[in-house]
């Protein structure tokens, strides 16, 4: 996966995450329905943006950023800020 796919997952989770807001808004979806996916779509977006940072960085310290998998969810969400 390059960087370029992981960008374009990123713009796919950010406009789903803007339908969904315009779904509550139309009554279409319930607070609870929309709180839980926007929870996915958070941790996805989490583990595409370190995804992202780790390619970046291999890149920049003359590593294969290709060779760079992703972290399960859980890691990611388990950084410590």
């Amino acid at each position: 996966m390059d960087d370029a796919t992981v960008l374009g997952r990123i713009h796919e989770l950010v406009d789903e995450e803007h339908r969904l807001r315009g779904q509550l808004t139309a009554g279409e979806v319930s607070s609870e329905e929309e709180q839980a996916r926007l929870r996915e779509l958070e941790e996805s977006l989490d583990q595409c943006w370190d995804l992202l940072r780790r390619r970046r960085a291999a890149r920049q310290s003359g590593d294969d950023p290709d060779r760079v998998q992703p972290h399960s969810k859980p890691q990611v969400e388990g950084y410590l800020q």
